[in-house]
């Protein structure tokens, strides 16, 4: 469990977090809830040892290994699908274990077929699919999901959405998912953060058991 306690964090004379705390439950799926520019990816961030803390403890991230997912699938527009999940695995896995690997995640993704194509040749779906499953082809056990639905039609937000969930139940990780949006944080997590204000408040937590019921309590929020 990766927690912060008692966290200060300003920008100049900005400041985020004033004596914030927070843990992110192993193998399960938290949400941070809230508007955009409140501070849910510099949080992301500390828990990530990515950047410092002024003041207080952030605990658990030493035996963190960690893979993103952003709202741009930033792939290497050079390479091509099966090379952009490769890129991050060499240095990892042998060639024949790095070979079935990888194969076995395009397969997850849905996109056998696609291994050739370059970025520039897929659909803006097709390339978060590609994210998808080079995030989870990494053999990380801590998943930040900074977002990565934003700006999809609602069709192809549902459809990630269900890759998402099959892609996670296969490696039950722990996740840190932001997002301001409502079905996204009720479909996806086991617990809500609902955050606000500055410097940031924990405004509510949820413990998602029903999807409707988590809904209503977001929007009444």
């Amino acid at each position: 469990m990766i927690s912060l306690i008692n966290v200060c964090k300003k920008y100049d004379d900005l400041e985020i977090l004033k004596n914030f705390s927070i843990s992110f439950e192993e193998s399960k799926i938290t949400c941070l809830f809230g508007p955009s520019g409140v501070g849910k990816t510099t949080i992301a961030n500390i828990a990530a040892n990515l950047i410092p803390v002024d003041e207080g403890n952030v605990t658990g991230f030493e035996k963190a290994v960690y893979s993103y997912v952003f709202q741009e699938p930033r792939l290497l527009r050079w390479y091509n699908v099966y090379e952009n999940i490769d890129f991050v695995l060499r240095d990892v896995y042998d060639d024949k274990k790095r070979v079935n690997i990888i194969n076995s995640y395009i397969d997850l993704v849905e996109l056998s077929g696609y291994e050739n194509y370059k970025p520039d040749a897929l659909s803006g779906g097709m390339c978060q699919r590609v994210s998808l499953a080079r995030a989870f082809a990494y053999p990380s056990n801590f998943l930040i999901l900074d977002e990565p639905f934003k700006g999809l039609d609602a069709k192809l937000k549902n459809e990630m959405v269900t890759l998402f969930k099959k892609l996670w139940a296969e490696s039950k990780r722990t996740v840190l998912f932001i997002t301001h949006d409502v079905d996204e944080a009720a479909t996806l997590s086991n617990c809500i953060y609902v955050i606000n204000n500055r410097p940031v408040e924990i405004i509510k937590k949820i413990n998602v058991s029903n999807k409707d019921d988590a809904k209503k309590i977001l929007l009444s929020v």
